[in-house]
């Protein structure tokens, strides 16, 4: 509230904001406050996995600076002053949100965060800022333009993302009104709704990162046209051979050329025939050999500047005896997913697909070689038996155990997007509400039978089907611009699978644009 010599007038409104804002914490429903911890623990998860993708980019562009210091040196130094500049924020703010849970005895308690005093005291002083806020607004500001620095004119459209991700400008209210970012975005607001919303500025700031780095390194991997830099790469026409069988497969370079030819090709001391090298492949074909591994020898050899340059061949295969094993693969995973069909590939090398039998519970026979679906019933491991009958007339038995595991747990979606999203309010009222599993190896299609709504300062909300009903609708044009609209306890089916009970999917919250 503003200090010093206030009006009549303006005292009975800041009186009524404070019943405004005592009214809200008292209708914030427990369920809310737990969702929004839920959300807040997806997106610290989120945050944990984009750092370690960031720091082996990181260390992929350190190893090519050494390799290569000239070409990539100023990137390397380029990226590790945003690394820096990015984690000095992160921590900031990581730090704030200790202090913030620092009194709490149980962090994960959400249910008790519904108060908003540590903030409101931390960042205002009345109608503006603290201390604390303006040094705050003025870190993410620092970031903002010390970021646009470093990447420099030549990477703009980096910098208008990242100038929009960290705007911290006066935000324009529903009613036309100028507001400060930091009260827009904190003031008044339940403790695990600024914990979340913090940890989205952090997910914000690894993002940038990770986009960044993409950037400094695209363009930058020139292939080096020196014939030094090719390698030689043997290619068996497959991966073992029988006894007896004549030995089959091709070398290729590592840059395939259709113009590009050898002067000579040399392989276990012999030369191969002009009429053997294609389209800068060597067909290769001479017998296998004994059992065991064979080598194979050699040398590419190529003019370059009037001189000849040699590239060494050097590689083995193996000759291994007629099969008594079968061999079991997932063609998807390591593992097999109840509730689903779990393609599986099932062979006997050397053996035809009409000779070879499968069975295991939940098994059964598919369209193509070798190919068998797997519905796994009951238990955490399902064994896949196999047989077949060799050329002479002898049988090979084998198998395989898998690990069965139940679908991970679907996510929330509005318009196919997730977590935290920013749309208007028209928008929302018409949107589908859906659920996936992201970066699953399965494409479920999922039905939504029902969900519910939070809109703050109302009664949660309960719908049938994947829309909102009247009554949702009618809440949420009581919301206001800049409120948390809460879609939680979705309902969600496997399409023509009822049998099957998904795990409860994970909410997803949207903030009112207009």
């Amino acid at each position: 509230m503003a200090g010093g010599q206030l009006s009549p007038r303006q005292k009975m409104i800041n009186l009524m904001y404070l019943v405004f804002i005592a009214m809200l914490a008292m209708n914030m429903s427990k369920e809310v406050l737990s969702s929004f911890g839920f959300l807040n623990e997806k997106l610290v998860e989120a945050n944990i996995k984009s750092d370690l993708k960031n720091t082996v980019a990181f260390n992929g562009l350190s190893q090519k600076a050494a390799e290569q210091k000239e070409k990539y040196e100023p990137l390397r130094v380029k990226a590790e002053n945003i690394r820096k500049l990015s984690t000095d924020l992160y921590n900031d703010i990581e730090a704030l949100k200790s202090q913030m849970t620092e009194k709490l005895p149980d962090k994960k308690d959400y249910e008790v965060m519904d108060q908003s005093a540590f903030l409101d005291e931390y960042f205002f002083d009345g109608d503006g800022y603290s201390k604390n806020g303006d040094e705050f607004v003025a870190k993410i500001d620092n970031y903002r333009t010390s970021l646009e620095k470093i990447l420099g004119p030549d990477a703009k459209h980096l910098t208008n993302v990242s100038n929009e991700r960290f705007n911290t400008s006066d935000v324009t209210t529903r009613e036309g009104k100028s507001k400060k970012w930091l009260k827009y975005h904190f003031e008044a607001f339940p403790l695990i709704a600024s914990l979340t919303n913090l940890t989205q500025i952090q997910m914000d700031i690894k993002t940038t990162e990770t986009e960044v780095l993409s950037e400094l390194l695209q363009g930058q991997l020139i292939s080096d046209v020196s014939m030094t830099k090719y390698e030689a790469i043997v290619i068996p026409e497959k991966t073992a051979f029988f006894q007896g069988e004549m030995f089959k497969g091709k070398i290729v370079l590592g840059k395939v050329d259709p113009t590009l030819k050898p002067t000579s090709v040399e392989i276990n001391g012999r030369n191969i025939p002009e009429n053997k090298i294609e389209a800068g492949q060597v067909l290769l074909e001479f017998p296998s050999g004994n059992v065991g591994e064979n080598t194979i020898r050699g040398k590419f050899v190529f003019m370059e500047n009037g001189k000849p340059v040699e590239i060494p061949i050097l590689s083995t295969y193996a000759v291994v005896s007629k099969p008594n094993s079968a061999v079991v693969s997932a063609d998807k995973m390591n593992v097999v997913y109840r509730g689903v069909e779990n393609p599986i590939t099932i062979s006997i090398p050397g053996v035809h697909d009409n000779n070879v039998t499968a069975s295991a519970p939940g098994l059964r026979k598919s369209t193509g070689l070798g190919k068998y679906i797997l519905s796994p019933e009951t238990g955490s491991e399902v064994s896949i038996k196999v047989s077949g009958k060799l050329p002479d007339g002898s049988v090979v038995s084998s198998g395989q155990t898998f690990r069965i595991k139940d679908i991970p747990a679907p996510t929330g979606s509005v318009r196919m997007e997730y977590g935290s999203l920013r749309m208007p309010r028209e928008s929302l009222a018409k949107a589908t509400i859906g659920a996936a599993i992201p970066d699953f190896e399965f494409d479920l299609n999922l039905v939504i039978s029902g969900f519910k709504v939070k809109v703050p300062g109302q009664a949660t909300v309960i719908v049938n089907g994947s829309k909102f009903d009247d009554q949702a609708q009618k809440a949420l044009q009581r919301a206001k611009i800049g409120d948390i609209i809460l879609i939680f306890d979705v309902k969600a089916q496997i399409q023509n699978n009822s049998s099957y009970k998904l795990k409860n999917v994970l909410p997803v919250s949207i903030e009112l644009t207009n």
